[in-house]
Formats: structure tokens, sequence, C-alpha cells
């Protein structure tokens, strides 16, 4: 695997995986989108269309195909679809590997390396996550807003991956605009993650407000600090040595984002589709409740998103 060599294939071409694709192919990466429907077919046919706050406008002819369709081996394997659609990719992960084939998931779920991990054995499956507000915009089209993008990402304890390859995919990404880190915890780093974007899509979307309202003081963003509370609380239950405190922390990231921004939970919910309400919220009160932990702000939100 030298370097400016490495085949990318990126599993779910929404806000995130477009995003990352479009700035490797910008850079002149080898990158390969998997997307179905009409996103799909605006992708072949225009390409990539993307709205960038750090890069600007641009439309960039990129290999798309649907999961099925794939027949090629990738270096990296991207995971960003959503936790739910997880499954459906394990057949893709399996013919798309070959031995020194890594896989990263950059889900907002905590645990996702793992599972995949469990549903393909014989392939290396890290885990990630990323910071970065992006969204589809339109068909084959994609909004990146704002100034921060960065990708976290490294291999659970237990997990061999070489030392250069993880380097080989850093640069590449640094290369490209993207702020790449390579996690020496990535349990602690993925789990901060999701407690930032569970607090973050909850909050959004049980007050059906804009980021900017949770950066005023007041009950939205007093609601979003008790979120970041207790599951805060959880993670110390659960052993996760935190650099700094969570709370803090996930003030820190909230204010940074643009005020008019919104979760794709939130999104997705106000347009009716499925969404990551499951593991952004309900799965955090399962985890929480399984640990004995008290989380009064997660049950009141919850009693709103009960099916």
């Amino acid at each position: 695997m030298e370097n400016n060599h490495m085949k990318y294939l990126i599993a779910g071409t929404g806000g995130v995986g477009g995003s990352i694709a479009a700035f490797l192919s910008l850079a002149g990466k080898d990158v390969t989108c998997i997307a179905r429907g009409e996103h799909l077919a605006a992708l072949r046919e225009h390409g990539l269309r993307l709205h960038s706050d750090l890069k600007g406008e641009h439309t960039l002819p990129i290999k798309a195909y649907t999961a099925e369709e794939y027949t090629g081996k990738a270096d990296v394997v991207f995971v960003c679809v959503k936790g739910y659609s997880v499954d459906s990719i394990t057949e893709l992960i399996k013919r798309s590997a070959h031995k020194d084939t890594v896989v990263i998931p950059i889900l907002n779920v905590y645990g996702t390396g793992p599972r995949i991990q469990r549903l393909v054995p014989g392939v290396t499956v890290l885990d990630g996550c990323i910071y970065i507000v992006g969204f589809v915009s339109g068909k084959g089209e994609i909004t990146q807003m704002g100034k921060i993008f960065r990708l976290v990402y490294g291999a659970h304890k237990g997990t061999v991956v070489p030392r250069g390859t993880l380097e080989t995919i850093q640069q590449d990404l640094q290369e490209s605009g993207i702020k790449a880190e390579i996690s020496p915890d990535i349990n602690r780093d993925t789990f901060v993650k999701w407690s930032f974007i569970s607090a973050m899509a909850v909050t959004g979307a049980y007050y059906d407000v804009p980021m900017g309202e949770v950066q005023k003081p007041g009950e939205v963003r007093d609601t979003f600090i008790g979120l970041s509370r207790e599951s805060a609380a959880l993670g110390a239950k659960l052993g996760i040595d935190f650099k700094e405190d969570i709370v803090e922390y996930n003030l820190k990231v909230i204010d940074k984002l643009d005020p008019e921004s919104t979760a794709s939970m939130q999104k997705d919910m106000a347009k009716g589709h499925e969404s990551e309400v499951q593991g952004l919220l309900f799965d955090m009160i399962a985890a929480a409740e399984e640990q004995g932990i008290d989380i009064p702000t997660y049950r009141m939100v919850a009693e709103k998103f009960k099916q």
C-alpha cells in the first residue's frame, strides 16, 4: 500500500461519506462511492456536486456504483451508512476486502466497529468518528458547512494493524484538507462522539430548533447540558478515561457550530424518514439502565419520541 495508491471505497455517500469522497477526490486520491436511487443516478450523470465552506464550489467526476454492482477491491473502506443500515453492507465489505484491507466505520452510534467486526470476522475493522456538518442538499449534491472537518480513527485493543497503514491513511486525509487523527483510545473517542451527537440531535429534535438556540443560555441549553452530564456518568461507569470534562467539551463543540445547522436525525424526523433515534436516544437509555445510572433528562425527552 504505497502512498498515493490507496484505493478508497465510501459505503454510503450521504453528508459524511459524500464530504469524505469529495475532499479525497479533490486531492487526486482514488475514490469510489457506493450510493443508490436518484442520488446514484445524479452522481453518474453530473458527478458529485460539492458546496463547501472549506473548499468552495466543485463538480467532481467520481466512480459510483450500487453495493451489488461493485466488484473491485479496496484498501480502505469507510462505512458511512446510518446505524440502522449497517447489516446491509456486510456482503459488500466481504467482497471488496483483500488481506490488508482496513474498514473504518464513521457512525454516530457507539460500538459500531466491534459490531461490524463480528459480522466480518476475516477483515480488519477499526473504528472512527467524525466532526462535520455535512448533508445531502440535492440529488448528487453535498453541502459542507463551517470550518470543522475532523476525522478520528484507530484500532480497538486486540486489533492488529500496521502503523504504516494508519499513517498512510492519515497523510491522504490531511493532504485532502481533513484534520485526521490516529486515536490511542478509540473506545473513548467514539464514546465521546456518541455523547455529543446524542445530546445535540436529541435536544435539536425535542425542541425542533437549530443549534443557534442551544448556544444561548436558557432551557434548551440546560437540556443539552443535562443530557451531556448523564452520558458522562455512563461513560465513567463503563470505565472510560476521559481526557477532559465531557460537559465542557460538548459545549465547546456545540458553540463552534454554524447557528443554522441541525443534526441529521432531526432532518430525517422532520421529513418523516427513518432516523437514528434508536441509536442516539433509546440505546443510550438502555445502556444507562443496564449500568444503574439515573438519567432524568433522557427519560424526559424520550417521552416525546416513544413509538
